[in-house]
């Protein structure tokens, strides 16, 4: 028996199993850094599956270890994240979320509960391969700074030192049964941009005793989105989108400030500060020349996420031995942001999309949406996948 027909028979095994545990993680999320039980339910499992662990890694995160033969030739690492998000879901199913405004509606379940079932293939398999996988269950991938940024400071990338790292996401976009990968830059940093207008409120019917914030602000986001439309290096890609403006006033009162809140995302380093420095200047300035006075504040979320050629393209193949090569496909650049970004500046990366969309069942909502769900034969895939794909790189 080759090693994927081992996988794939341990992985259709384990299959009610990952689907039990899925299940019971998406009635049950919890938010960024607040990930309590999720993490005692993972303990619980790794210790039935007689593997060791640290907890307490970054406050809510795990840390496990697979040997295999030789485990110090080399350590690659598998991670999850484990957080939810903050929405009300609307799916009618039997394992809908139990914790009313929280809803796992990123997939974080899937990505937990495959890395489980993949620890327990791998856990199988020890005499299969050579070198450690590490396994990464990380806390608040929704929430800056991400909870990434601090297993890294804690050192969840050394002692032993990992030389490539893969991470699992699902895709609603992508049909069950195939899987998504895209070599070099592939998704954006995410800053958090605050603007806050003051200026003098008044009555509605006398504007010129009055310093306007509403307009004011008005104009500034308008200018702002020309810093990226006639500045930007059109090599690099980048948005600038404010989804907040808060002006409390009335249909006759002016009010006193205005508070804007918006996303800036690119592709580039270098135009990343350029571009934020560009905004900061041009909304203060442009607020003192209509009187006004502006504070701009940003909030530095995560850098922009790269995948290693050669690791990419080593998973890529795997990935085709694994599903066949017709179920392979390529990966657009994306906006969006993860903080799987942090380990791909530290350690050769492959960060990829495991197909969960079926629209004949009616699985086609996407993700951070209170209708997001998966096709769960996904479930089987994933976590042989996974456990392939690791060993395949330690094998490099």
């Amino acid at each position: 028996m080759t090693l994927v027909e081992k996988i794939k028979a341990l992985s259709k095994e384990n299959f009610s199993q990952t689907v039990k545990i899925r299940r019971h993680l998406h009635q049950n999320p919890e938010l960024s850094f607040e990930e309590f039980e999720t993490a005692k339910f993972i303990a619980k499992t790794l210790k039935e599956l007689e593997i060791p662990f640290q907890e307490g890694v970054a406050g809510t995160g795990l840390l496990a270890l697979i040997k295999g033969k030789n485990p110090d030739k080399k350590t690659i690492a598998l991670r999850a994240d484990m957080d939810a998000l903050p929405i009300l879901e609307k799916n009618d199913v039997d394992y809908k979320s139990k914790n009313e405004g929280v809803m796992h509606a990123c997939g974080h379940d899937v990505h937990t509960s495959s890395l489980l079932s993949a620890a327990a293939i791998l856990n199988k398999l020890t005499d299969d391969f050579e070198g450690t996988i590490k396994l990464i269950f990380q806390p608040a991938e929704e929430k800056a700074p991400g909870g990434a940024s601090l297993m890294i400071k804690e050192g969840v990338l050394e002692n032993p030192k990992v030389e490539a790292i893969l991470g699992q996401h699902v895709a609603p976009n992508i049909p069950v049964g195939k899987i998504g990968f895209r070599e070099g830059m592939y998704m954006a940093s995410t800053d958090e941009i605050y603007i806050k207008v003051i200026g003098k409120g008044g009555h509605g019917a006398a504007p010129h005793q009055t310093i306007d914030p509403v307009v004011i602000a008005s104009h500034i986001i308008v200018g702002l989105q020309q810093i990226i439309s006639r500045n930007r290096n059109p090599a690099f890609p980048s948005v600038l989108t404010f989804g907040r403006f808060i002006a409390d006033g009335v249909t006759n009162v002016i009010p006193g400030e205005v508070n804007i809140e918006g996303t800036y995302r690119c592709m580039d380093e270098d135009w990343r500060a350029e571009g934020l420095q560009k905004m900061e200047k041009m909304a203060v300035g442009m607020a003192e020349a209509m009187g006004a006075e502006c504070v701009f504040y940003v909030e530095k979320g995560y850098p922009f996420l790269k995948n290693n050629p050669e690791v990419t393209k080593r998973a890529r193949q795997g990935a085709a031995e694994y599903v066949g090569a017709e179920n392979i496909v390529d990966l657009d650049l994306w906006m969006g942001g993860e903080d799987f970004a942090y380990y791909s500046q530290k350690a050769d990366a492959c960060f990829y999309r495991l197909g969960t969309r079926n629209e004949e069942k009616g699985i086609v909502s996407g993700v951070h949406t209170p209708t997001f769900d998966i096709d769960e034969n996904a479930l089987e895939i994933g976590p042989g996948l996974m456990a392939y794909l690791a060993i395949k790189e330690l094998a490099c």
